[in-house]
């Protein structure tokens, strides 16, 4: 069943979210935390299984940033957030949106063959900021 006209997602918007998505992982994969953080709003949340606490709010977001960047570092491995199969759909208001999408965590060590490190599933709740698309909610959840 094909979506109603009006649950199309203008095609602007679309982009921008792929853009967005492109922006995240090239920052945090390359230890750029604030420029990480600065996707999200700023009462973002990010929410995934692999880490104990939510992080809320751009201070806490900079911060696990930070921490993942460092872990990267400590472990001589490179990380790369591979995000594909984006689906952009309407939020609650004009003002929202709300995406799906798979992400890949691929690690390759200097010399090494690169490995999956996980696959999951973005859930994100979207907000129009005058910067923009930004990430208001994330759920991460492992894939199978």
């Amino acid at each position: 069943m094909a979506d109603s006209p009006r649950d199309a997602v203008p095609a602007a918007d679309v982009l921008a979210v792929h853009q967005l998505y492109g922006r995240q992982s090239h920052a945090i994969d390359s230890g750029r935390a604030a420029e990480w953080a600065a996707t999200f709003a700023a009462d973002g949340r990010f929410d995934s299984p692999s880490y104990p606490e939510p992080a809320i709010g751009t201070a806490e977001l900079t911060a696990f940033a930070e921490r993942f960047h460092a872990g990267c570092e400590e472990s001589g491995e490179r990380l790369r957030h591979v995000v594909s199969t984006v689906e952009v759909r309407t939020g609650q208001s004009v003002e929202t949106l709300r995406a799906r999408a798979y992400l890949q965590i691929v690690g390759t060590t200097s010399g090494g063959e690169p490995r999956l490190h996980r696959i999951t599933v973005l859930e994100d709740e979207l907000t129009h900021t005058v910067d923009g698309w930004r990430v208001r909610r994330r759920t991460v959840r492992r894939d199978g």
